[in-house]
């Protein structure tokens, strides 16, 4: 790691389709934000997680997947890294996909902290694709998947079909207007999602286990 005593632990968690012909070279260059990020001289030098039991960064030429579970220590700053990562996968996706990014505050301690103090964690859903369509649909898809699993409580499952078809309304809209103002050149971000959004909010977030 190239930053010690580092406000933050970054984990990045997700997995990406890739297209056919993507190569490791090409994906080292996209993925380079992260490592250069990290201190690393290259994709292979900076894939290995902060975490052992972490996987890392992995391409998966068979499947054509990159698949990211993996942390490194950091601060804000790193978001613009991210940014930078986005845009270049953009190029490279086969379909749309979610990653998850987490901070996690390195110097709280629930046990020391007490119940009253609130941590600086963060989690934040980046979303990249071939087509701002294709970033849609995954948004949309996890919208629905969180909305369903919050009304099942509730209602049954049959009955839920108007609320999505309101959901598919709403992303039709957006999209029609992302279109028409042509601004299309960065992919749409969001901090919704599985899980919780913003400092602090309803205790820390589990790390991924594999």
């Amino acid at each position: 790691m190239s930053r010690y005593n580092a406000p933050f632990e970054i984990h990045v968690h997700g997995d990406v389709p890739l297209r056919a012909d993507v190569t490791f070279a090409q994906l080292q260059d996209a993925l380079k934000p992260l490592w250069k990020y990290a201190g690393a001289k290259s994709l292979a030098d900076g894939a290995e997680s902060a975490y052992e039991e972490e996987p890392g960064i992995k391409f998966d030429a068979p499947e054509h997947l990159l698949r990211m579970c993996w942390t490194v220590a950091g601060d804000e700053d790193f978001r613009q890294s991210l940014d930078e990562m986005c845009m270049s996968l953009n190029e490279l996706a086969e379909q749309g996909a979610a990653i998850e990014i987490t901070f996690y505050d390195a110097e709280f301690d629930e046990d020391e902290e007490g119940d009253d103090a609130e941590s600086r964690d963060d989690f934040v859903i980046l979303f990249v694709g071939p087509t701002p369509a294709a970033i849609m649909q995954v948004q949309r898809d996890l919208l629905v998947q969180d909305v369903i699993n919050l009304m099942e409580r509730h209602f049954d499952g049959s009955e839920l079909s108007g609320v999505v078809a309101e959901i598919d309304k709403l992303f039709s809209q957006r999209f029609d207007a992302l279109v028409n103002s042509l601004e299309i050149g960065k992919p749409p971000r969001g901090t919704g999602g599985s899980g919780s959004s913003g400092h602090g909010s309803g205790g820390r977030r589990p790390r991924h286990l594999h």
